[in-house]
């Protein structure tokens, strides 16, 4: 009936109304910082996995460092910050800040595109059929981008005071056995011996690991095994990547 074509006619016309709304919006607003912010929970850069232009682009479209109430996207702010003049270089082509973020350009065109090939007012008998179709077109193509999206993996670094039981504990097999504890998502850094009085020094090394694989509990539960040597286990600094 004309009533249900027209009810089609609206839906449509939201979606794409949504789908014209691309980017993060003004980056200089709240909500656009809150975007922003929600966008970045799950992410370390704006695209991919290392420094791009994405990043210059993005981090030169806000006014300063967004403030604590933000906390991914001041995290992400202050990473991008160090680089310096760094940012030039990065890889990647610059475009427009609107073509960055949730429902980029591209997508939106394509499914704007899509949507102009539907016939909103065919027969009586097929307008049901019709729709039922548009919609299960919609749900397979978006379980079809989820399948294909990345999964992306949560890092964190992590620095630990390995205290030894007294001055004459030999620091050196210390480090060496606690470098023995591998682990898939797992990986060691560097390390330094700092003082900690009367003579005594304590071992303090890094590490990055995967938040899904490895954890603080893991770690001092191997490093503590070798008590011959090692006194306690402490956290001296966790960031996450």
């Amino acid at each position: 009936c004309l009533s249900t074509r027209f009810a089609l006619v609206n839906s449509l016309s939201s979606l794409s109304l949504k789908n014209n709304t691309m980017g993060f919006g003004d980056l200089k607003s709240a909500s656009g910082l809150n975007t922003l912010n929600e966008y970045l929970a799950s992410r370390s850069y704006i695209e991919g996995y290392t420094p791009s232009q994405a990043d210059t682009v993005v981090f030169g479209a806000l006014s300063g460092a967004p403030s604590s109430d933000y906390v991914n996207a001041l995290r992400w702010y202050n990473h991008i910050l160090s680089f310096g003049g760094e940012r030039n270089s990065f890889g990647g082509q610059k475009k427009a800040v609107t073509t960055y973020g949730p429902a980029g350009g591209d997508a939106a065109a394509k499914e704007e595109d899509d949507d102009s090939d539907v016939d909103l007012f065919g027969s009586d008998d097929e307008e049901d059929e019709e729709a039922e179709r548009i919609k299960q077109e919609r749900i397979a193509k978006y379980s079809e981008k989820k399948a294909k999206k990345t999964a992306i993996i949560a890092k964190s670094s992590i620095v630990l005071d390995v205290k030894p039981w007294d001055d004459e504990t030999d620091l050196k097999e210390m480090e060496r056995l606690v470098r023995t504890i591998e682990s898939d998502g797992l990986v060691w850094g560097q390390s330094k011996l700092v003082p900690v009085g009367y003579g005594i020094k304590k071992l303090q090394i890094g590490c990055v690991v995967e938040d899904d694989k490895v954890g603080t509990d893991f770690l001092e539960e191997n490093i503590t095994a070798f008590e011959d040597l090692v006194q306690s286990v402490d956290v001296a600094a966790f960031n996450k990547i």
